[in-house]
This record gives C-alpha cells, sequence and structure tokens, in this order.
C-alpha cells in the first residue's frame, strides 16, 4: 500500500492497474446483470392475498 502503482501505458492511455481491474469488473457484472434473468413466477399471480 505504500508503493506506487503501476501504470499501463498504451498510445494516449495512461491508467494504473488496480483502475483497470475495477473497470473491467463493473464491465463484467453489468454485462452478467443485461444476461441473466429477471426471477419470476411460474403460476398463479399472487396479488389475490389468497
Amino acid at each position: 500500500m505504500d508503493s506506487s502503482a503501476t501504470y499501463l501505458h498504451w498510445g494516449f492511455i495512461l491508467i494504473s492497474w488496480p483502475n483497470l481491474l475495477v473497470i473491467l469488473g463493473m464491465i463484467a457484472l453489468f454485462a452478467v446483470a443485461l444476461v441473466v434473468p429477471f426471477p419470476h413466477h411460474d403460476g398463479v399471480d399472487d396479488v389475490s392475498g389468497k
């Protein structure tokens, strides 16, 4: 934690590896959230309270 982070130099892009990993993790989580279906009920609607 006391040492400075290493950086990725790619053209005009300069980003630290920890920040790049966080960004890639957020993109992966977003992609998973788009693919995984929402939970749903397969039967009678439970609105009536019966």
